[in-house]
């Protein structure tokens, strides 16, 4: 029943965001009984937070596995577009093979990072670690780097990687079907190396 609740709020909360739902339209969805999401889980909120951190711990031990297994297999020689490979794949592996709920939560993931009321503090609650991880690997395979050009950086590679992963269709119709949201093995083959430039222009000295 928990689970069968957290998948209908997810599958919602993915098309129409946190105020476009209401807790008997996910218990409808559900098939269950208002009562039990408040059993569960109290109010909305506690609801969605509910949908938020079940998806995320998982990827913050994907994504922490993969960086700590590419710096350990490349001890004095990391690349800024190894990390950031390291950091993103995870996420790209998931949604291919892991069906409809993680496709319906990075769309999800991306509304609330473009949320300026509480996007932030949400965010900030579920995935920090993983991303202050991320940014202290790339200082070390780049020294030279400010910190401030870093976060920077992270800012500019959260949006592209989101928007990525949510498959709105935009590009299929921009490039009038010559590109598809959905085909990920070709955001695959662009994200990391485009992600991975930008950083490097602006850590390089040159830059």
């Amino acid at each position: 029943m928990r689970q069968a609740i957290l998948d209908a709020a997810e599958g919602l909360f993915a098309r129409h965001g946190f105020y476009g739902v209401t807790t008997r339209q996910v218990a409808s969805e559900a098939g269950v009984d208002t009562a039990l999401i408040h059993y569960y889980f109290g109010a909305k909120r506690e609801l969605f937070d509910a949908v938020f951190l079940r998806r995320a711990e998982i990827l913050n031990h994907d994504r922490k596995a993969s960086m700590d297994a590419y710096e350990s297999a490349h001890p004095g020689s990391m690349t800024t577009l190894g990390v950031i490979t390291a950091f993103i794949d995870p996420l790209i592996e998931r949604s291919l093979t892991g069906g409809q709920g993680w496709k319906n939560y990075f769309a999800l993931v991306a509304q609330v990072n473009n949320t300026p009321t509480w996007g932030g503090e949400t965010m900030h609650r579920f995935f920090d670690p993983v991303v202050h991880q991320l940014v202290d690997t790339i200082k070390r395979a780049n020294p030279e780097a400010e910190l401030t050009d870093l976060y920077w950086c992270y800012q500019f590679l959260t949006g592209s990687m989101m928007l990525a992963l949510s498959e709105t269709g935009r590009i299929d119709q921009l490039s009038e079907g010559l590109c598809h949201s959905s085909d990920l093995e070709a955001v695959r083959a662009r994200l990391y190396r485009y992600c991975a430039a930008g950083f490097e222009a602006l850590v390089s000295p040159a830059a």
